[in-house]
């Protein structure tokens, strides 16, 4: 058996001929690179991590793990805030090499390796007038928001991104490869569809492109004063509102970039982030209600299109920045949570810390709660606080602020939150983010992962 020291060493020997990707170790040049994730909070130092190019790879080295007796963590965009991507002492899975995207225009669809991350996806799926709904920011791994379920700027006209996932490719703990649908191995599809890494490694996905090329789109601020207001009008207006209209609600700072007026630079507002699937005149019409129920500072949505807004975010949140993450299903927003939200916002850090309310309804609500893994179709908002900042010297203070900010929320929430949302929080936690479908999942997890290989995740353990 490898020491951890050996680890890597052992690994060059053992996969010979076998692996085509970058085996590095603690001693390899670019070691220090290989192990980050997004959140710098994170500082794990795995014996070795893996690059691979195929699923073949991933086989070669999931058995290899096996046999050694070491932990796995599987990574794709590395951009999940507990890293659950890396793990001391273990054998990290680096997809970001798997990183093809193949586009079907007649067919509407797009096979995606596992590897990529949502920016590139835009951008091949923009050429052909279509897109796949995913998340905020445009660097997030394509595989860990898929697996989680995938709330993001359509969802209430496109629905999640599980909901527009047709088939995967997996590799199994056995090192077996497999597809997963509707018609093949639909048990492990229906798990795949928001229960996370806990059944196999996705090596691809192939997803349905929604007909969403040009969007209206952008912020409006409101003064943190009249955020209470907002927020009241906000709870009655969004879930009434079209489809084609999404629109996420944030405290935050306004960062100091030349789109927005040098007078609003630094100061702390209540927004909503705005998405519209139609015409200029159509979303203007539907925005108007909440923007004369109270008076913004500042509107800013105009056309753009999609690949701009979900990279719109991308530099203001860059890869090496300290997070700490809290978060809820939401399904009412009373006076007395709102009280509780206004207070912290105003006692938010400087900077990037934020907390969003994505709207889960429209589309999202048309699949029913045990169609898919992913519970919560009932519900209204995914509220998630995060404490962000770039100095390590202020990690201590962000996290209090979140976990203070949560504590007060929480009581007000429906239970359960959204897994990639997630720190790592426990069993309960996970037990309580999947309700009843959680003991169908510990059977799927009997089934295709016995021995719980994967359990660097919020783990799902087998049935017994």
């Amino acid at each position: 058996m490898s020491t951890i020291a050996t680890l890597a060493a052992e690994a060059r020997s053992a996969l010979a001929g076998s692996f085509s990707g970058t085996l590095t170790g603690p001693d390899d040049a670019g070691y220090d690179e290989a192990r980050s994730v997004y959140n710098a909070m994170i500082d794990r130092r795995p014996a070795l991590v893996a690059r691979c190019t195929s699923a073949a790879d991933v086989a070669a080295v999931i058995g290899f793990a096996r046999s050694q007796n070491a932990l796995i963590a599987v990574r794709g965009g590395g951009h999940n805030g507990g890293g659950l991507g890396v793990v001391d002492d273990g054998v990290v899975i680096d997809l970001a090499g798997i990183n093809s995207i193949d586009v079907d225009a007649s067919a509407r669809t797009v096979r995606v390796g596992g590897g990529c991350v949502w920016k590139d996806v835009d951008a091949a799926t923009h050429e052909v007038g279509g897109t796949v709904p995913c998340g905020i920011i445009g660097t997030t791994g394509v595989g860990g928001l898929t697996l989680g379920g995938g709330i993001g700027h359509i969802a209430r006209s496109g629905g999640l991104t599980i909901d527009n996932l047709l088939e995967a490719e997996v590799v199994l703990a056995d090192g077996s490869i497999v597809r997963a649908s509707a018609d093949e191995n639909p048990e492990l599809f229906w798990a795949l569809r928001g229960g996370g890494g806990n059944f196999g490694v996705v090596t691809a996905f192939t997803f349905k492109m929604q007909p969403v090329s040009m969007v209206v789109a952008g912020p409006t601020f409101w003064s943190l004063e009249d955020s209470a207001e907002v927020m009241r009008a906000y709870r009655e207006f969004l879930p009434a509102a079209p489809r084609e209209l999404n629109g996420w609600f944030a405290f935050v700072t306004v960062p100091p970039v030349p789109v927005f007026p040098e007078e609003l630079h630094g100061r702390k507002m209540a927004a909503i982030v705005w998405c519209h699937t139609g015409s200029e005149e159509e979303a203007a019409a539907a925005m108007a209600p909440m923007l004369e129920a109270v008076e913004p500072v500042l509107h800013a949505a105009g056309p753009m299109p999609f690949p701009v807004l979900n990279g719109f975010f991308d530099a203001l949140y860059p890869k090496g920045d300290q997070w700490y993450w809290r978060a809820d299903f939401v399904r009412e927003l009373p006076d007395a949570a709102i009280e509780q939200h206004v207070k912290f916002a105003n006692e938010m850090r400087p900077g990037q810390s934020t907390m969003h309310m994505y709207p889960i309804d429209g589309a999202v609500h048309d699949v029913g709660s045990g169609d898919t893994a992913f519970s919560y179709r009932d519900v209204t908002w995914a509220q998630v606080i995060v404490g962000v900042d770039p100095d390590p010297a202020n990690a201590e203070a962000i996290k209090q602020w979140t976990i203070d900010y949560w504590d007060a929320t929480h009581p007000y929430s429906a239970g359960g939150a959204y897994v990639n949302f997630m720190m790592d929080e426990g069993q309960e936690r996970v037990k309580a983010t999947y309700r009843d479908n959680y003991d169908r999942l510990a059977r799927a997890k009997a089934q295709y992962d016995p021995d719980n290989v994967f359990r660097v995740n919020q783990n799902i353990k087998p049935a017994s």
